[in-house]
């Protein structure tokens, strides 16, 4: 089964759409790194272990790469791009690195580097596509789960999420 390393961010989106349990449904395993995890969303989002979320270690050499990326590239990413990714971001990216898999972002700077560190990066928007074409959500109700991340003010391409989910019917 496919492994994505997540982000804080998609669990946010996740959540504030109410599709924690659709998410985790997708045939699909979903990683985090263990920091992130525990300083981000262990308090406000509990039991995502028991849900199939997998609480992964980045190896030192991985810490090493996550610390050298945040040098490298956060004095040269363009701030109309939102806030530059935190080392907790950077652990993300060298993790799905780490494990050689995709990286679940929304972070427009995030992903940036990713690209740069070719490294593949999938979204909130596609995690949608994706719970449609695995039957677990209709067009409809992945339409309503977008509203509700808007309304939670999630921030994503509202306009092209909605013309990308309405292709799919």
């Amino acid at each position: 089964m496919r492994l994505l390393i997540s982000d804080a961010n998609i669990l946010i989106d996740m959540e504030a759409g109410a599709l924690m349990e659709t998410l985790f449904r997708l045939p699909m395993q979903f990683g985090i790194p263990d920091l992130l995890y525990y300083e981000e969303i262990e308090e406000g989002s509990p039991g995502l272990e028991q849900l199939g979320l997998q609480i992964m270690e980045v190896r030192g050499e991985f810490v090493q790469y996550a610390e050298a990326l945040l040098r490298r590239y956060n004095p040269m990413l363009p701030a109309k791009n939102g806030a530059k990714p935190s080392h907790n971001d950077y652990l993300a990216l060298a993790l799905a690195k780490q494990e050689c898999c995709t990286l679940l972002t929304g972070d427009a700077n995030l992903r940036l580097v990713a690209s740069k560190e070719s490294v593949t990066v999938m979204g909130t928007i596609g995690l949608l596509c994706a719970m449609v074409e695995n039957q677990l959500l209709t067009v409809d109700e992945a339409l309503k789960a977008l509203h509700r991340m808007k309304e939670g003010q999630r921030r994503l391409p509202w306009d092209e999420a909605e013309k990308i989910l309405e292709a799919l019917r």
